[in-house]
């Protein structure tokens, strides 16, 4: 009797203990970001810890497979805190496709962080490939140089999750082995690559974003402008478009010309007037004469 009372209260102990547990990590806003991230590797490079206490490990495919690069440690990342732009300015490509392992022993929601930066081709439709999670395309045609343009921060992120043995992704499913491969898919356009990555506990709203893009912050600026115009438009003249074709990568060149035909020409009478006012009396009086 006295054990199993002692048991009982063991057990007590400790589910209050475990209750007062979760209770302080929810007043404190529950785990760290770096306490959620499982796995971060820091492609092509050393070893680095980010400005939010990410540890991205040193790159084990060197000397395995592909090439590593630090053609870019010469570049300033745009979107990019100071601190963290090695993360984008060392990469590894292969001429193949390839990829990386990651362990996952816990159920739950989680999220593939990818960075990018596109650091030697200076226009679009020379790098594209797509990336494959367990087999599941989950990124397709990607060409970062499109998206951002050079020498530029760009994160993607694949949220996915895992339970009772199966992977979700994007509306598929497959069964699950606690093992998460990440592959970057060659392409016709030269060589898959990839910057950084990590796989974290949570969901997109999670993870950090990078600083704003100006160039593309003002065209979707002037973007919602036009929709407004055309929304306040709409019922006068039956829904008139104001927005050109691929105005989301425009940008403004100057201010608009005026429109030399739409000029007041008002003023050229005015000499012609004054002519025919001076010529008609003369005349008159020539005739009298």
């Amino acid at each position: 009797m006295q054990r199993v009372t002692a048991q009982l209260v063991v057990g007590l102990v400790a589910a209050v203990l475990s209750l007062l547990a979760e209770q302080c990590c929810a007043d404190s806003g529950g785990p760290s970001l770096a306490e959620r991230v499982i796995w971060a590797v820091n492609a092509g490079g050393d070893a680095h810890v980010d400005v939010h206490g990410i540890h991205f490990k040193k790159d084990p495919l060197e000397g395995k497979v592909g090439k590593a690069s630090d053609y870019g440690i010469r570049l300033p990342i745009l979107r990019s805190s100071p601190e963290d732009q090695i993360l984008y300015q060392t990469e590894r490509y292969n001429e193949d496709t390839f990829g990386y392992d990651v362990p996952i022993r816990d159920e739950g929601d989680y999220i593939l962080v990818m960075k990018y930066a596109e650091v030697y081709f200076a226009q679009s439709q020379q790098k594209v490939f797509d990336v494959r999670l367990n087999g599941h395309v989950v990124v397709k045609d990607l060409d970062i140089f499109e998206l951002v343009g050079h020498s530029t921060a760009h994160d993607v992120t694949v949220p996915f999750s895992i339970r009772r043995g199966k992977l979700s992704v994007q509306g598929e499913v497959s069964t699950f082995n606690g093992k998460l491969t990440v592959e970057f898919v060659k392409g016709y356009y030269d060589n898959p690559k990839v910057c950084a990555l990590y796989v974290m506990k949570g969901t997109s709203e999670d993870v950090p974003k990078l600083q704003p893009h100006p160039g593309l912050e003002k065209t979707d600026d002037l973007d919602d402008v036009e929709d407004e115009d055309e929304e306040s438009e709409g019922g006068e003249e039956g829904g008139k478009k104001k927005v050109l074709a691929g105005s989301k990568y425009r940008v403004q060149s100057g201010p608009r010309t005026p429109n030399p035909y739409a000029a007041d020409n008002s003023s050229l009478m005015f000499p012609i007037l004054v002519a025919f006012g001076v010529f008609i009396p003369t005349l008159f009086c020539l005739c009298r004469l």
